[in-house]
């Protein structure tokens, strides 16, 4: 089969989708990817994909300009002719499905999260319900993150039961993130890994900081991730700059590997107004680390409450501080302990050949579809 792959960055593409690139490809399926160019394309010719470029902003946020993009992927499809479309992330799933549509290419679409649009409860929320209703209309199947945003979908009736299906986020490598040596070394350190918007409650965070150092609490809180200013939550650098030089965190700015920076953490910490499941509690699960998250959808699914990690209140930094606190305080054995528990979560329910089974079970039973059609 002939399977294009979509999503808002080439970056994106490669570091969360490339085992399941590879999957295709040792199954002989011919993989094209369609993103916006970035230091990764390179790396996805290398991996043997064929790339084609898109012009898509993917921080904006208006549904009227991003109509265009229906007209610009309706293009690729239609020289590019592909047996199925994989979308990913908010805007290929909303215009590519309705491109994909109009040239009867199935469209196997997945809910990495929902966005800024559906954390606010006003006109562009409803713009997006709308949308969503109409694309997934057409969609072949539309994979789930966690139950609650199925349930969501479901319940405004923007998809049908039948298309709907769940799978463990982009699942992990669980051989790539293996399990690292408890950190012993002091003082204790947190680790928050994100993009630099308020969404992912960096604001919270610092706050909790600005409250433990107040009590006298001597730990380190560091902070991994990269500036997104045009982002419209995004937080401004020079913000940034002047939680630095007050000495409130530490920024470590961007890595391609993330891996030395959990090891040496002894909990990481992720205060997110809601998730699809979050790929850094995933990763710090995965190296048996203890995780502290807000109780929304996508992050509690990861953390279960004094048994991996600590749950507390969205867009509260006091409770947020507790929480930080009772983990610095926790002996060491039992930190230990929630990130065996951790780890054992990580494999059971969330390693990447779940994710990849699902696909190929999908795209197994199109082609069978296919074969009949043509008989």
């Amino acid at each position: 089969m002939r399977i294009a792959i979509v999503l808002n960055t080439s970056w994106n593409i490669y570091n969360f989708r490339l085992n399941l690139i590879k999957s295709f490809q040792k199954e002989g399926h011919e993989v094209h990817t369609i993103a916006p160019e970035d230091d990764y394309t390179p790396l996805l010719l290398e991996a043997g994909c064929t790339h084609h470029r898109l012009k898509m902003d993917s921080r904006g946020a208006n549904p009227f300009k991003d109509l265009l993009l229906i007209f610009e992927l309706y293009a690729l499809y239609r020289n590019l002719r592909p047996d199925v479309v994989l979308h990913f992330t908010i805007k290929p799933n909303i215009y590519g499905t309705l491109a994909a549509a109009a040239l009867g290419i199935p469209s196997v679409n997945n809910v990495c999260g929902l966005g800024t649009a559906f954390l606010k409860n006003g006109f562009m929320a409803r713009v997006a319900m709308l949308l969503y209703r109409l694309s997934f209309r057409y969609a072949h199947k539309v994979f789930f993150q966690n139950q609650d945003d199925l349930k969501l979908f479901a319940d405004f009736r923007l998809i049908t039961p039948q298309k709907a299906d769940l799978v463990p986020g982009s699942g992990i490598d669980l051989t790539h993130f293996s399990p690292a040596p408890a950190a012993t070394r002091k003082p204790f350190t947190f680790l928050m890994i994100s993009r630099l918007i308020t969404d992912k409650g960096i604001t919270e965070y610092v706050r909790a900081i600005e409250y433990l150092k107040k009590q006298g609490v001597n730990a380190r809180f560091q902070l991994l991730g990269a500036i997104d200013e045009k982002h419209k939550q995004g937080i401004p650098a020079e913000e940034l700059k002047n939680w630095v030089n007050a000495g409130t965190l530490e920024y470590l700015g961007t890595t391609d590997d993330v891996r030395t920076y959990i090891q040496q953490a002894h909990c990481v910490v992720l205060p997110s107004y809601r998730e699809g499941t979050p790929r850094t509690l995933l990763e710090a699960a995965a190296m048996a680390r203890p995780l502290i998250a807000t109780n929304v959808p996508g992050c509690r699914q990861v953390v279960e409450h004094e048994k991996n990690g600590l749950l507390c209140e969205a867009k509260n930094p006091q409770d947020l501080a507790a929480k930080m606190y009772a983990m610095a305080t926790l002996p060491q054995h039992t930190l230990e302990q929630l990130g065996a528990h951790a780890r054992k979560k990580a494999e059971k329910e969330f390693d990447e050949s779940l994710v990849i089974s699902k696909y190929l079970q999908t795209l197994n039973a199109l082609s069978n579809r296919h074969s009949v059609s043509c008989k």
